[in-house]
């Protein structure tokens, strides 16, 4: 298994969240968006180099900006 930040995943790729480095803050918006250490998640897709990743957590689907996503570290076969 690879780690790699949520950014960096293919569209249509599929992980499990290992680490989220962020402040209690963005750890609070993330449990609230069902977005939490051990969840697995599909990246949807990607707007260039700095647009926003939307990803598909359950079954929803969300939009994280560049920066958010790349806090995300997550893990991938």
């Amino acid at each position: 298994m690879k780690k790699i930040s949520l950014r960096q995943m293919k569209e249509k790729q599929k992980g499990i969240i290992c680490d989220i480095s962020a402040g209690q803050a963005l750890h609070n918006k993330f449990m609230s968006m069902g977005i939490y250490h051990g969840r697995e998640i599909t990246k949807i897709s990607s707007i260039g180099l700095k647009g926003p990743v939307a990803i598909k957590v359950g079954r929803s689907v969300l939009v994280l900006g560049h920066g958010v996503a790349n806090k995300v570290t997550v893990e991938v076969e």
